[in-house]
């Protein structure tokens, strides 16, 4: 008999009952073969798989999130930017989240909003999440216009991807906060080629990924006992690197330039090269995210890549975790992995700059633009 088309079945949604039946077990081994649980033989859960399969059989989540007080959904509120770091971020949850049998809802926020982190979590909260994942980068507070951070509260387990805790919950659990180290690995990088001190080009201060990897350029720096040179700001644009080029280029002491974002970096070796200033003759220049044009620049940009899915993976599996055993410990953090990719950008220190060496600069000087100025806080 074909699955649906008995008598007084010919409109009725196949149930648990019928996988049951099919396979020759229980209704409760059917419902812990598809809740995961432990103690059922592989033989008897592809049994249930097959028999689920030929009845077309799938699980009402609404009725087990009646009898369990769980939607199995996870919110996720995430800046509304077309930008590699968040966007690769939020793909990267987007695939753990369907592997681990939830659903996903998300809510973006707008920069410049300042009450837009607390509309988009009551907004998920308002449908019934079972968990709620922040990766917002931005500090809206920075002025200290609305309220402090940890003025948000949540009832349910928080995942905060990159940033301070914004928020007090039952759970607050972090993942992806390792800029810093890798900043420090990257400007590390340079000072081991021999060059006397690196300058940084960072990305705009109220995000917080710049911040972090501005502060681990910083401790590279003073770990070595090295020149901390004025701070050139941009806003992760390739124009604004190249509008840091020229400034930089101008220089004669610059030999080499961490930027927070790979980006920026090949807008500054753009400006370098109009200068006069080879890379990595001259001067060396690192990147941060391992764009994937990133290998196919001229030259090859060096560069730290960041483990979005790795993050994700982990991240997601502790917010489970709190999720489904409310009264255990959170799962531990693990150390995140710092990639660096060496590439052609970066060389040993040139020695000091003379006049035989001397390139040709571009004919006019820099020009004062947004994203540009520098910084010398």
């Amino acid at each position: 008999m074909t699955p649906g088309t008995g008598r007084g079945r010919s409109t009725a949604a196949p149930r648990s009952v019928d996988v049951a039946r099919l396979a020759g077990v229980s209704q409760k081994t059917v419902s812990r073969v598809f809740n995961d649980e432990p103690y059922v033989s592989e033989e008897v859960r592809r049994r249930v798989l097959d028999a689920a399969e030929h009845l077309g059989y799938r699980r009402n989540n609404a009725a087990r999130a009646l009898a369990s007080g769980r939607t199995r959904s996870i919110g996720v509120v995430t800046l509304g930017t077309a930008l590699y770091g968040p966007a690769s971020l939020l793909m990267g949850v987007e695939r753990v989240v369907r592997d681990t049998g939830y659903a996903l809802r998300v809510v973006n926020t707008v920069e410049g909003d300042p009450a837009g982190l607390s509309g988009a979590v009551d907004s998920l909260l308002d449908q019934g999440v079972d968990g709620i994942v922040i990766s917002e980068p931005i500090d809206e507070q920075a002025d200290g216009e609305v309220g402090t951070p940890g003025s948000l509260r949540v009832g349910v387990p928080v995942l905060v991807m990159g940033a301070p805790p914004p928020v007090t919950a039952p759970v607050v659990l972090t993942a992806g906060d390792g800029a810093d180290l890798m900043a420090r690995t990257a400007t590390e990088h340079l000072l081991g080629l021999g060059h006397v001190t690196v300058h940084h080009l960072a990305g705009p201060q109220r995000w917080y990924a710049a911040r972090d990897r501005r502060e681990g350029w910083r401790a590279a720096l003073a770990g070595q006992r090295a020149e901390v040179p004025p701070v050139v700001v941009g806003d992760w644009s390739a124009a604004s690197g190249y509008t840091a080029g020229r400034t930089l280029a101008a220089d004669d002491r610059v030999t080499a330039v961490f930027c927070a974002n790979d980006d920026m970096a090949i807008g500054l070796i753009r400006a370098l090269a109009e200068s006069g200033r080879r890379v990595p003759e001259d001067v060396s220049v690192v990147g941060f995210d391992d764009i994937p044009v990133a290998a196919y620049v001229t030259p090859p940009l060096t560069t730290v890549r960041q483990p979005f899915d790795a993050v994700a993976q982990e991240g997601l599996k502790r917010l489970v975790h709190a999720i489904e055993n409310p009264t255990a410990d959170p799962l531990p953090p693990s150390a995140p992995p710092v990639d660096l990719i060496v590439r052609a950008s970066t060389a040993p220190w040139p020695g000091p700059r003379t006049p035989a060496r001397a390139r040709r600069r571009a004919p006019s000087g820099p020009e004062p633009v947004n994203g540009g100025a520098p910084d010398r806080s």
